[in-house]
């Protein structure tokens, strides 16, 4: 028998200045991760033809923006992949997934299995630097077993090349255009999926938008998939407090549209409060049921967004008052779970509370309204999009060694280094 040999044609490219050989026409993706130079992706996914829709894994090609994994490589290609830019893209990238989507990650059942989130995490990502949109999109829960949820989609286009029929027919499809695109089921072809075909749906989108009703199963921290995955972050405070040596450090805590679990996780520090005792006032906080603030503050501590008129004033007054202000928890940074409102019309929301709700009083017709009851903003605000933020602590809630870590070092003006395991938005 003859050994017929393959002729496979070598080049030499540059990849951050790296002089690397590798087989002409490979992927660049799996060329630089084969030596060890990551490029994140989203849409990107095996035996999949290149799609460039999602652009995280944007690279410069001899000068000129590209998507990474649409290049096959050749001889003498110049690439950059890490440079300040490149990284800022990327990063502004997922900030604009966050911000128009409905990614509230405590309540997403892909939490910690969601690709996307992982990216975030390994960006340091804690709040985006664009508003939040909030539109509204379809949540289709017409097929038999599938949810779509179309305001989670990112478009990346894995479901619509991956997914088949065993007759190759389309089970996910585009429908309409431009910032109305979103992915259809043909209901007819998801009856025709196995059990596995309808689990891989799932679990090939990167984030939560396709769910399987009853397959998604609670998992424990630490074993999810991305729980121990990623990099720690390095942080170091940007400006330091200045006091005299006897001094306490003044700090002032307020609770807005929220459920109070953050101030609850600050309290998890059990004796160790104690230790904080001698170097921190609490002033104005519900620890202290101080009512108004007595001093200045050094460091004010936000848990919850802005629902209503009087959030507003309370965080203003924060502003004012304290030198150094941390939003703590994703209500706060995020608008969390309250700002899941911002879907429905607020008239609607306070006709279903007050007018059509089970619990609602027979023949009340009223919706409350007095000049003593703050009024009810259309939509529930991050603080950063109210107030200058200074630092941000994610979670729902972070748990309190984490808070008192990032609190400590900002007070003490100390470098500090966030595990990753530590660093969840859930």
């Amino acid at each position: 028998m003859n050994n017929i040999a393959t002729n496979t044609e070598m080049v030499t490219i540059s990849i951050d200045g790296k002089a690397i050989q590798a087989e002409k026409g490979q992927n660049l993706v799996d060329v630089a991760k084969k030596n060890g130079i990551y490029i994140p992706t989203l849409c990107y996914f095996r035996e999949l033809n290149p799609l460039g829709t999602c652009r995280i894994c944007t690279v410069k090609l001899n000068g000129k923006h590209t998507t990474g994994c649409t290049v096959k490589v050749d001889e003498g290609m110049e690439i950059e992949v890490n440079t300040p830019e490149l990284l800022d893209n990327r990063r502004a990238i997922i900030e604009m997934l966050y911000a128009e989507g409905n990614h509230f990650c405590p309540s997403c059942e892909k939490s910690g299995n969601c690709d996307m989130q992982n990216h975030a995490y390994d960006m340091g990502l804690t709040v985006t630097r664009y508003p939040h949109v909030f539109s509204d999109k379809i949540v289709d829960f017409t097929p038999e077993r599938m949810i779509m949820e179309s305001n989670r989609c990112i478009l990346c286009k894995r479901c619509v090349e991956e997914i088949k029929t065993a007759e190759g027919k389309d089970v996910f499809s585009f429908v309409q255009r431009g910032v109305k695109t979103r992915v259809q089921i043909d209901y007819e072809q998801e009856k025709e999926l196995t059990e596995a075909e309808a689990l891989h749906a799932m679990n090939i989108c990167p984030v939560g938008a396709i769910l399987v009703k009853g397959m998604i199963q609670e998992q424990p921290f630490g074993e999810r998939k991305y729980d121990l995955l990623g990099k720690d972050i390095k942080a170091s405070p940007d400006s330091c407090i200045v006091r005299n040596e006897d001094e306490k450090f003044i700090v002032a805590t307020t609770s807005l549209a929220g459920c109070f679990g953050c101030h609850m996780s600050l309290l998890d520090i059990d004796t160790e409060i104690l230790d904080m005792i001698d170097i921190v006032e609490f002033n104005k906080s519900p620890l202290t049921d101080i009512k108004d603030f007595s001093k200045r503050c050094h460091v004010g501590l936000i848990e919850g967004g802005c629902a209503n008129s009087e959030n507003v004033e309370v965080l203003r007054e924060f502003r004012k008052r304290c030198d150094i202000l941390v939003a703590f928890g994703e209500c706060a940074i995020m608008g969390g779970i309250p700002a899941m409102r911002n879907f429905v019309p607020l008239e609607e929301c306070l006709e279903e509370a007050y007018l059509n709700g089970v619990t609602t009083e027979i023949g009340a017709n009223i919706v409350p309204s007095h000049e003593d009851i703050p009024k009810i903003l259309n939509n529930v605000y991050p603080c950063n999009e109210v107030v200058k933020i200074d630092y941000y602590i994610p979670g729902c809630p972070p748990n309190a060694q984490h808070i008192w870590k990032v609190v400590k070092s900002i007070l003490l003006c100390e470098d500090y280094s966030i595990a990753h395991d530590e660093f969840k938005y859930d």
